[in-house]
């Protein structure tokens, strides 16, 4: 059962169901669909060492709890949830198993929120399941940017691929990929480093690292991470979100999406980097909850 706003802390909010015969997935779920109109809302969170539902939108779940039922995912890999091998392209692994999760729960139809890495899942999602993607919130999407002046691969998806390279992973290594997720950095604290280390550090989950890095990588299964040519189709009506400092997928990354998406629509932060969720906290969550009710 979902719980109210009140009670949205981490322990409190913890979910584990089943999203497939072997795979389960943690997320964390606050308000309850009937107190409110319209489609829950499913945040995904993005990539890179120690990331989770919560260390993405663990803030942000209270608020929009206060108008949707809402959901924070762990994907396949990261966080609480299993740590399965993936054995397709991510992004299409991720959207299957968001499937299998709410055929779980009963949950036909939501809305989509996705930061970098879940951005990308909730493009995949939209194309292979339309009828039970409503409206998409994409921040920096993975997949869907080209990026027509920065370099590739930019400055934070080097600093992601240096984490795991040997001699290994460091907190010194993983304290400088944080840094490029943000402008303001004081944001990135010992604690904030401390914690998601500890996460990334464990062998599991650097084995299911490896494994998805491997789907962007695979001849058999890379073409696939490539949203940008599927864009057209999207029929939903999509906010592309993105931080004018972004230095893992930056700005110009939004050009060739904000041209084919047919209903898409382009809000950019300044002074913001690759978390606008927190950097620009209250205004991304006035922007987004007036996106997902407007007319």
């Amino acid at each position: 059962m979902a719980v109210t706003k009140n009670a949205a802390t981490f322990e409190s909010t913890s979910r584990t169901a089943q999203a497939g015969p072997d795979l389960k997935l943690h997320f964390h779920e606050a308000g309850s669909q009937n107190d409110h109109d319209g489609e829950p809302v499913v945040m995904l969170h993005g990539g890179g060492p120690g990331a989770s539902a919560w260390s993405n939108f663990g803030r942000n779940l209270e608020v929009f709890a206060e108008h949707h039922r809402t959901l924070l995912v762990d994907q396949p890999g990261f966080g609480h949830s299993d740590k399965p091998e993936i054995t397709s392209q991510f992004f299409t692994f991720s959207a299957d198993a968001l499937v299998g999760l709410l055929d779980s729960l009963g949950i036909e139809r939501v809305h989509l929120v996705g930061n970098s890495l879940g951005g990308g899942t909730a493009v995949r999602f939209a194309l292979r399941h339309p009828d039970r993607a409503g409206r998409l919130v994409l921040m920096a999407p993975g997949g869907l940017g080209v990026n027509v002046f920065a370099p590739d691969p930019t400055e934070g998806i080097k600093r992601l691929y240096a984490f795991a390279a040997p001699p290994g992973p460091s907190k010194e290594k993983l304290g400088d990929f944080l840094k490029t997720l943000v402008y303001d950095q004081s944001l990135v604290t010992d604690e904030l480093i401390e914690e998601r280390y500890r996460v990334a550090a464990d062998p599991e989950s650097l084995r299911a690292m490896a494994s998805m890095g491997k789907s962007f990588t695979s001849p058999e299964t890379f073409e696939e991470g490539m949203l940008w040519r599927e864009a057209y189709k999207l029929r939903q009506r999509v906010l592309l979100v993105w931080g004018r400092e972004d230095r893992v997928n930056p700005l110009d990354g939004a050009l060739l999406a904000l041209k084919l998406i047919p209903r898409a629509q382009l809000h950019v932060f300044g002074r913001c980097g690759h978390w606008a969720q927190l950097e620009k906290f209250a205004e991304f969550n006035r922007l987004t909850l007036e996106f997902l009710r407007s007319a």
